[in-house]
């Protein structure tokens, strides 16, 4: 009788009820038979609420509203847990779930750690009446795809609107975080890099996946889905009011790590590169408002929250991803890119057999920085250089701005003494092209987060400054 009386009223009803049966320490057909027995004898009972149940009911508003989208994968149990964290720091929450969501956890699961109900149909009638996967799409300051699964991403790629899910993130102008989980082989495969890759071009936020063990026995690698508290970090990130955000509204496509040009199956060619600097450009730029796009090659870095990260090989899948990631107001070049590589690299593991090392013919790998800068199109605003240097730092990266056609250079001292590579600190000078001179600003040793922030406010200053 209690399920049949709650099934019948109104949501805000079920709602209250439910705070009432929680306070209670009862479930909620308990406390409806409590309520039928009090009115019955026309004698109820005081309610005895705790001090966390009276502070509910006093806390203040929402600070935002979140759309999350659970997508159909076992990673979908941690989205219940998600949806709690996002509450937890006054974050209004819907949910919307697909139907191979619905396989992994139920409606009334999330429901009721959302405190309303969820969506789930493309076709309800008691919300399409008013076209309420509109409403879905606009009435909310964020959407969350958690898990985000290999199908839902290749469908949001090349535009589908076939269910509620898609047809919500197709209609919505808000920002889109994506945490996708998938098999490691699923999330490797071409055709997941080419969809997550156009997502990130289109300004699709991402975060994760993590490595480590699968759900299924021996499965181990790069899928997991992020965790909830990493998932909430990226969410706060793209969240953040952007009234002292000097760089809200600007786009910055930014370059980190080495690359990796292969010479058989096992061996490359590759610069000693840990990607620290530039994953904590990245960090800043967001911080500061800026809708990042990330293109890192292999780094045992973890994706920065609320950046857009596209993963890379090779010279040539960085400077396609950074073309795709175009326009910009600003580019940054801190990956230490290969200059060559094998021209016919071998198919199988290349052995010794006596007769002498092999010859290994070389070409020269597409130069990003150069051809960044001298695009007429699609050229950032302010395009800006890194050069590593181990002897004249400063005559070198003059040079280097130069040639190579770039606005700005961030040269440092990369020799063994330096400590740069692979270190937590770094002393930059920043060579700046001013008309027909060359202005050179020398920073003090600090880390590279320090030097991130520093460069970071000195872009803001410059774009704010120019016509």
């Amino acid at each position: 009788m209690g399920s049949l009386t709650v099934r019948n009223l109104p949501e805000d009803v079920k709602q209250r009820l439910r705070m009432r049966a929680a306070a209670n320490g009862r479930s909620m057909e308990e406390e409806v038979r409590l309520l039928l027995a009090e009115g019955a004898a026309e004698t109820p009972a005081p309610v005895k609420k705790p001090a966390a149940a009276k502070g509910a009911e006093q806390a203040a508003p929402a600070t935002h509203r979140v759309l999350l989208i659970i997508a159909g994968g076992i990673a979908a149990y941690k989205s219940l847990d998600l949806i709690r964290r996002l509450r937890e720091r006054g974050m209004a929450v819907r949910v919307v779930m697909t139907k191979a969501a619905q396989e992994f956890v139920t409606p009334l699961s999330a429901g009721a750690l959302a405190g309303e109900r969820v969506f789930t149909d493309l076709f309800d009638p008691a919300s399409e009446f008013d076209v309420g996967h509109i409403r879905l799409a606009r009435n909310n300051d964020l959407i969350v795809v958690a898990p985000a699964t290999a199908d839902l991403m290749a469908r949001m790629a090349n535009g589908h609107a076939d269910d509620l899910a898609t047809a919500v993130l197709l209609a919505t102008d808000k920002p889109i975080l994506l945490a996708p989980a998938m098999n490691p082989r699923m999330w490797g495969n071409r055709a997941t890099q080419r969809n997550i890759a156009r997502l990130v071009a289109d300004g699709v936020a991402t975060v994760g996946p993590n490595s480590g063990e699968m759900a299924e026995s021996h499965e181990a690698g790069t899928g997991r889905m992020a965790e909830p508290l990493e998932i909430v970090a990226a969410a706060e990130a793209l969240l953040t009011r952007t009234h002292d955000k000097p760089l809200a509204g600007r786009r910055i496509v930014i370059t980190s790590g080495p690359t990796h040009e292969p010479i058989d199956p096992v061996r490359y060619i590759a610069n000693r590169s840990s990607g620290k600097q530039g994953h904590a450009i990245a960090r800043a730029a967001a911080a500061a408002g800026a809708r990042v796009t990330l293109v890192s090659g292999p780094v045992e870095l973890p994706d920065p929250p609320g950046v857009a990260t596209v993963h890379v090989e090779t010279a040539r899948e960085m400077l396609a991803a950074v073309e795709r990631a175009l326009p910009a107001d600003v580019g940054i070049f801190a990956a230490a890119v290969a200059d060559w590589s094998v021209a016919q690299a071998g198919a199988q593991k290349l052995k010794k057999d006596g007769g002498g090392p092999p010859q290994l013919a070389l070409v020269e790998n597409p130069d990003i920085l150069a051809t960044i800068a001298k695009l007429k199109a699609k050229r950032p605003r302010l395009v800006i250089g890194f050069a590593a240097e181990t002897e004249k730092v400063i005559e070198h990266a003059k040079a280097k701005l130069k040639r190579k056609g770039s606005d700005w250079i961030v040269a440092n001292d990369v020799s063994a003494a330096g400590g740069a590579m692979g270190g937590d600190n770094n002393a930059v000078h920043l060579i700046i092209a001013n008309g027909g001179e060359v202005n050179v600003e020398s920073w003090p040793t600090q880390s590279k987060d320090g030097v991130a922030k520093a460069l970071v406010a000195r872009i803001a200053a410059a774009l704010k400054a120019a016509p």
